[in-house]
């Protein structure tokens, strides 16, 4: 990525997809060139936790929502310490923000952290387009990056970037170091938290439920896990594809044989799904946003779930599964889509979901799923 800062809101700019269509608009956030996944997400507020969320490494996001940036950027509501999207596509930026809250624009954070952005495009058109043909590699392109330079030599460069399948990111955005997030209040479990990804509110969940986290590196062994003595096991969230976390795969079996109460969620839901033996595959377009249905089978309810996720595990939707580590069933199911949103194990206290229950950005539909983490726990002790 090339980035520069200055002149943004009235630069050209031109976003080149990798089956030739292209869009033209204004640059917005940096000036110059980047390049990652072209993927939609259906969110009307929330943006900043999106940004943050290290799950987006190397995609770059169109807004379906037309207006953006209205309530500004803030210190209070990222999900990590950067900004994760390698680009931002939006059509109808925020001329002013407005929010108590805000102490910077949208534009400005977007230019003070690099990311190329373009505005001012037809985000219907672009996401029509990527649902028709499915999500594909992308660059935008602006200032000295697109000046003078053929749109085919601009097509060639996107064409030459490496694709999202196969793609081994975890590692790239997980902490390098171990760290420690304690128990709000009195102290009730301990919990080793394998970073994938992992967005900020999660272990801030857990905290607020009494539970020490100790977040992990995502290259952390079944020793490293079970050297802070853990009451539960969690695995987070992820950039990347499922086929090449053989390292998490081997962990989760090992805290599989064990017995440990486990818990996973959007990445670890589909680890989970690898460790039981299933497939996992590459969704058309993806789940993105804070407004996706979805039914939890085993009490009928239906929730209003956030999701981030381009892949999917491949297990039965009509019967229960015979695993090596007991019976195992679909918990959670899409209803845009009949896609598995979840899993969990009969036999021992192990369970996932392929959403984001932190509720940041998103609805709290999903937070009794912590709960049912912590009854885990509890069962296990008693």
């Amino acid at each position: 990525m090339t980035t520069s800062t200055r002149g943004a809101a009235k630069t050209p700019a031109v976003l080149v997809l990798e089956d030739g269509r292209t869009f033209r608009g204004r640059a917005y956030g940096a000036v110059g060139e980047t390049f990652g996944e072209a993927v939609f997400s259906t969110g009307m507020t929330g943006y900043q936790e999106t940004l943050t969320d290290p799950s987006y490494h190397r995609q770059v996001v169109v807004m379906t929502a037309p207006h953006v940036g209205n309530t500004g950027v803030n210190d209070e509501d990222p999900e990590s310490k950067r900004i994760w999207v390698s680009g931002y596509v939006v059509r109808d930026p925020a001329r002013v923000p407005s929010n108590w809250r805000a102490t910077r624009t949208l534009d400005e954070e977007l230019a003070a952290q690099g990311v190329v952005g373009i505005s001012g495009i037809d985000t219907r058109a672009l996401t029509r387009h990527l649902r028709e043909r499915g999500a594909m590699r992308v660059g935008i392109f602006s200032g000295d990056a697109w000046t003078g330079v053929r749109e085919e030599a601009l097509l060639d460069k996107v064409r030459a970037q490496p694709q999202m399948k196969g793609a081994n990111l975890a590692a790239e955005v997980a902490t390098t170091e171990p760290y420690v997030v304690p128990a709000i209040g009195e102290k009730k479990f301990t919990v080793a938290a394998v970073d994938l990804g992992i967005k900020g509110m999660t272990p801030h969940r857990m905290a607020e439920r009494g539970i020490e986290v100790h977040v992990l590196p995502a290259t952390a062994t079944a020793e490293d896990v079970y050297a802070v003595n853990p009451d539960g096991v969690f695995f987070s969230n992820g950039p990347g594809d499922p086929a090449t976390a053989d390292g998490p795969v081997a962990v989760m079996r090992a805290v599989l044989e064990r017995k440990t109460p486990l818990f996973g969620i959007c990445f670890g839901n589909q680890i989970l799904g690898r460790a039981l033996g299933f497939g996992t595959y590459k969704l058309k377009y993806g789940h993105r946003g804070i407004n996706q249905p979805v039914q939890d089978r085993t009490t009928g309810k239906v929730e209003v779930t956030a999701h981030n996720h381009g892949f999917a595990v491949d297990a039965p939707l009509d019967k229960v599964s015979d695993t090596p580590y007991g019976r195992a069933e679909v918990s959670h199911v899409c209803l845009n889509d009949n896609v598995v949103e979840g899993l969990h194990l009969l036999d021992q206290p192990a369970f996932s979901v392929q959403y984001h229950p932190e509720a940041a950005a998103g609805p709290h539909d999903a937070a009794y799923l912590f709960d049912r983490f912590v009854s885990l726990m509890e069962g296990q002790r008693a």
